[in-house]
């Protein structure tokens, strides 16, 4: 069954200037030892996942699942991460400890997960995905996700996008 999802828009980056114009309040906390998304997403790969994981020894036929294809429009963009066909959890995710196995070279859906960044020229916004399973989207506990979150958290695609915009 599909999970409704809403995103919200948290915040706007200048990419130039690194200067973070939030929009919605929002509070966020990775909840320890849950593992909610690496069961409920679909988490597609992009070849720099692939070769990341395959540099940690494992090969890709333990881990891509070749039957599932993302596209945009009818633009090819990968295959999915493979889920374990007792639980359908990430084949990485630890069935006991709720840990990821791969956490320093997780994929980049994983990383940015529940956050989405679409650029706009020299700005990127910031959008929260809303998605009724994970508890740690505005948890009591959460911490702001305000200017110095962002950067300290994702400051490396921001300044990703930004040598980009430089070098074009």
């Amino acid at each position: 069954m599909a999970t409704e999802v809403r995103k919200t828009l948290v915040a706007t980056v200048d990419l130039l200037t690194l200067n973070v114009e939030l929009v919605n309040p929002v509070k966020f906390k990775c909840v320890e030892n849950c593992g909610r998304c690496c069961y409920e997403l679909e988490i597609p790969l992009r070849d720099e996942d692939v070769e990341a994981i395959e540099e940690l020894g494992y090969s890709a036929w333990e881990f891509v699942d070749y039957e599932k294809m993302f596209y945009r429009g009818d633009k090819f963009l990968g295959y999915a991460l493979k889920k374990r066909p007792f639980d359908g959890g990430c084949v990485f995710l630890d069935p006991e400890t709720k840990k990821c196995r791969i956490y320093p070279n997780r994929p980049m859906a994983c990383r940015l997960y529940p956050f989405v960044f679409i650029k706009h020229g020299a700005k990127m916004e910031v959008y929260i995905k809303e998605d009724s399973f994970c508890p740690g989207i505005n948890h009591p506990d959460g911490e702001p996700v305000d200017g110095s979150f962002l950067l300290r958290e994702y400051g490396w695609l921001f300044e990703e996008y930004r040598r980009k915009l430089e070098e074009s």
